[in-house]
């Protein structure tokens, strides 16, 4: 089976299914596993090059709906007739573990899709266990884009990863997945923590003194407390396996004394 995947966690959803050797092309954000950077590149995630995927020939394109605007990809599927399915998007981190059950059903890989969506749940169910020993759970303030301000809300996956690692999400009010606020809305929420992870930024490139300057932001118990964290945008920002890594993370930054130890680099769900 040839495959071509249009968006980074669609690429890293096949490559936990053991596939990665059958993808012939990735969208300009692919970068993991390392194998994808040699292969043929068709565009950012909104610029799809359809030319290029018609010219791989490709058995099944991997499309998604994460990013508005993305819509107008699985429109031109549709209209060059080239077989396609679009990943269902999830909101919370638990459903991550059915994308790997539904992936599995239609690449002829549902035992390798069962058996790691069972210890993804497992993985999952035992940080939900932990974070009930949590006495003082951590406010946590998620900043996805700097200016203007982007953070998730409640119908997104940070909000439940930010539970079960012992904290909670101050814009879990908002009902929508990402909320637009500014600098003064954050500030008088005050959090305890706040995570920097940019969508499409590299961790390098965030500056948190960008943050410092912000008016009265100096004064935040997160940032007086040093609690102020810079951490890798595909760990959090991308709704694939990947985030069990963001996880273990979180849990262990929150709370060292009750989470395990977080070893960089680790993956959980495959024991590296």
């Amino acid at each position: 089976m040839r495959i071509v995947s249009l968006c980074p966690s669609n690429t890293e959803l096949v490559a936990y299914l053991g596939l990665i050797d059958n993808v012939v092309g990735v969208d300009d954000y692919s970068d993991w596993p390392e194998k994808v950077n040699d292969m043929p590149k068709l565009g950012p995630d909104l610029s799809i090059d359809m030319d290029k995927v018609e010219e791989l020939n490709p058995d099944l394109v991997l499309a998604s709906l994460t990013v508005p605007g993305m819509e107008k990809n699985v429109e031109e599927l549709q209209r060059r007739n080239i077989k396609h399915f679009v990943v269902p998007n999830p909101t919370t981190l638990s459903s991550i573990g059915e994308q790997l059950l539904v992936l599995g059903e239609i690449t002829n890989t549902l035992n390798r899709g069962k058996e790691l969506a069972d210890k993804f749940h497992c993985i999952v169910d035992a940080y939900s266990q932990l974070s009930k020993k949590v006495v003082n759970k951590k406010t946590v303030y998620w900043e996805w884009w700097p200016k203007p301000i982007f953070t998730p809300g409640k119908d997104n996956w940070l909000t439940e990863m930010s539970e079960f690692a012992g904290g909670i999400n101050i814009f879990k009010d908002y009902e929508e997945a990402s909320v637009q606020c500014n600098w003064e809305t954050v500030r008088k929420r005050n959090p305890d923590v706040i995570n920097l992870v940019w969508v499409g930024v590299e961790k390098e490139k965030i500056n948190a003194n960008v943050v410092m300057k912000r008016p009265g932001w100096l004064e935040m118990e997160a940032i007086k407390n040093n609690e102020l964290y810079i951490l890798e945008e595909p760990y959090y920002c991308r709704p694939s396996p990947r985030l069990l890594i963001g996880l273990t993370k979180l849990g262990y930054l929150l709370h060292p004394d009750l989470y395990p130890f977080y070893r960089e680099g680790r993956d959980p769900l495959l024991d590296i």
